[in-house]
């Protein structure tokens, strides 16, 4: 069984990303997914419940961009209906101060709030154990049916249902579009709309000016009694840093005599969506059953860490830092500069898995330069090799999830931009080719740069390092590591730092690991590491312990090739293939080296080219994984 179906509002947050100014001056935006009901079944699903979403999304790329982040999510997403007329509906949100939040919904007609009796399936809806409902989908008659319909549904079926009242005046046609950031304007006719369904639900949330509307008064004990004389549902009422109290039964004469949660203090950032965080956590505890001050401790904490941090959805924790955070003193209140805690957000919610990655790295920009004027090619026939290089790559995956490209944006950009529409992982390097000490080809500010890559290409930077180099040597490498991680980071991509020891130390694991603990010292956390070919399973053993005690939530090492033979590589693979956090290689002159030479020369056609390059990386997958222990029947090899 699903745990949760959230219904109503889907829409597309685009969020201003300067922030103590006027939205009119914000120049740049972040797009999350946005509206009260996704965001719940994405938070709750970040807590390990099973969730889906009943909804409508338009069918064009911000429809598809919440579908795809709900699947990410792992969301079901059964309910989510593609209505071919409308269009998604969309927030432009911003953060002027700590308390000034403006915000325009844009939701003429949105796809959302077509949504009908029709699209709700009794048997999808009696197939989760818990029922929530936004208010926004009861303010039209169309949406409203949708709602009881599927409320009826899970309580005849025996289900738990609950309210969330998201009231929100403008969405309810009150006051004018400039309005949107207003949370109460009174209204009769609000009241008795929500009032007629207050009997459906056995759990209601709202802040005290949601029970406001709810109760028709602006004394919050007195709105609380005149919802409890109409339904017997525990009441949650939401007292902004003060908490919230649940109230089971009678409501007492003082809002401090419910049953309380402990809070936090932490400093306000964004108030935007920390309700939708608070809600998530709510509804793991009484969903499990938990009691009501351990329900509202984990709802106070995913609160307090959604308020801390930009967006939405984005905000809310994974369960590890929930843990993390209860078991942890708070030391710094703004939790968004919290380095280990922001670590954890990060890494325990990357967009995608990577199990396994058998990368073709044919990024190279120097080598390839020299094999082609050797050759007495011109130089503008190197981005029709990296062409190839891809099509080789494209033939071995033949689809599937688990493998990769390293490619540039200089030499290889055709290529990159044609795999974009494909399943594969890719990489893309940063460092100018053989510079030590370390100089990188973007810059000089990183961040300018990175910020125009898709968010699903990892930034890729290989250094020459040694831990006992000079020290002036060391400073200067790791002060443009340092900064380019923090680059790496602010940008939303991964990092995979490639660490290659000078001879004869590139395949000491003992250095290496010495290697790896200093960057982690500075406060560096890659996402991939690529290492060395070492051939000694007691080397790859302490590398990967090193990594493993230092960030239990890394990615993992792909192995890289340093131009060796296949038959260095496969013991190489041998030896790694033992360790977990091993996931695969990114071999590029091994599987290349050749073909470029004659390519170049004129001496193969392209055909040929792919072909050959496609057999030598099929090879090293097949080697990986009878490494590995992976079965490979099914495996197509491209020989």
């Amino acid at each position: 069984m699903l745990d949760l179906i959230t219904i109503g509002r889907s829409s597309v947050d685009l969020y201003g990303m300067q922030t103590g100014g006027r939205l009119e001056d914000m120049s740049s935006f972040r797009k999350y997914v946005g509206g009260s009901p996704c965001n719940i079944a994405i938070g709750a699903a970040r807590l390990g419940l099973r969730t889906a979403l009943v909804s409508r999304v338009g069918d064009e790329a911000m429809g598809r961009f919440i579908r795809e982040q709900l699947a990410r999510e792992g969301c079901d997403l059964r309910g989510l209906v593609t209505d071919p007329e409308r269009l998604t509906a969309l927030v432009l949100l911003g953060i002027r101060d700590e308390t000034r939040f403006p915000l325009i919904f844009v939701r003429e007609n949105c796809a959302d709030m077509a949504l009908c009796e029709d699209d709700i399936d009794p048997a999808f809806i009696a197939s989760a154990r818990t029922v929530v409902a936004t208010g926004t989908h009861l303010s039209h008659p169309r949406t409203e049916a949708a709602v009881i319909k599927a409320l009826t549904i899970a309580r005849e079926a025996g289900r738990a249902t609950a309210l969330d009242i998201d009231y929100r005046p403008n969405l309810w046609g009150l006051g004018g579009h400039d309005t949107g950031e207003e949370r109460y304007q009174e209204s009769r006719a609000v009241t008795a709309k929500l009032q007629s369904t207050l009997g459906l639900f056995d759990l209601i949330v709202g802040t005290e000016e949601e029970f406001h509307i709810a109760g028709g008064s602006t004394d919050t004990l007195e709105a609380l009694r005149r919802v409890r004389s109409l339904c017997d549902a525990v009441l949650v009422c939401k007292r902004g840093p003060m908490g919230a109290t649940v109230f089971e039964g009678e409501i007492p004469d003082s809002l401090d005599a419910g049953i309380h949660g402990k809070g936090f203090k932490v400093e306000v950032f964004n108030v935007l969506g920390a309700g939708d965080g608070f809600m998530a956590g709510l509804l793991k505890g009484w969903i499990e059953g938990e009691p009501w001050e351990t329900a509202l401790t984990r709802a106070n904490a995913c609160g307090a860490l959604a308020v801390s941090r930009h967006g939405c959805a984005p905000a809310y924790p994974s369960l590890p830092e929930l843990t993390h955070f209860l078991s942890t003193p708070i030391t710094n209140p703004a939790l968004r500069h919290d380095r280990a805690l922001e670590q954890i957000h990060w890494s325990t919610l990357r967009r995608k898995h990577w199990p396994s990655l058998r990368a073709f790295a044919f990024d190279h920009r120097a080598q390839i330069e020299e094999i082609a004027a050797a050759n007495e090619a011109p130089a503008d026939r190197i981005p029709a090799f990296k062409l190839l290089c891809l099509r080789a790559a494209l033939q071995v995956a033949d689809g599937r999830d688990g493998f990769g490209i390293l490619c540039d944006d200089r030499l290889g950009r055709a290529a990159l931009h044609a795999a974009a529409e494909t399943p594969l992982w890719i990489g893309r390097p940063v460092e100018v080719p053989s510079s030590r000490p370390l100089e990188l080809e973007i810059g000089p500010d990183y961040g300018s740069d990175l910020i125009d890559w898709p968010v699903d290409h990892t930034v890729k930077v290989l250094c020459r390092y040694h831990p006992d180099e000079p020290q002036e040597m060391r400073d200067a490498q790791e002060a443009c590591i340092l900064r380019l991680a923090d680059a790496a980071r602010r940008a939303g991509l991964d990092l995979l730092l490639e660490v290659i020891l000078p001879d004869p130390d590139s395949g000491d694991g003992a250095l290496t690991a010495r290697a790896i603990a200093r960057f982690y010292d500075l406060g560096v956390w890659p996402d991939w590491w690529k290492l060395a070919p070492m051939q000694s399973a007691a080397d790859w053993e302490q590398v990967c312990e090193t990594i493993s005690t230092r960030d239990p939530h890394c990615r993992g090492v792909v192995v890289l090739g340093l131009g060796e033979e296949e038959a260095v590589l496969s013991a190489s693979f041998a030896a790694a293939a033992r360790q977990p956090l091993v996931k695969g290689f990114a071999v590029g002159r091994t599987i290349f080296g050749a073909v470029a030479e004659q390519w170049f020369a004129g001496r193969i056609d392209d055909a040929t080219a792919v072909s050959t390059m496609a057999g030598g990386f099929a090879r090293l997958c097949r080697e990986w994984d009878e490494a590995r222990g992976v079965q490979t029947e099914d495996r197509k090899e491209t020989a």
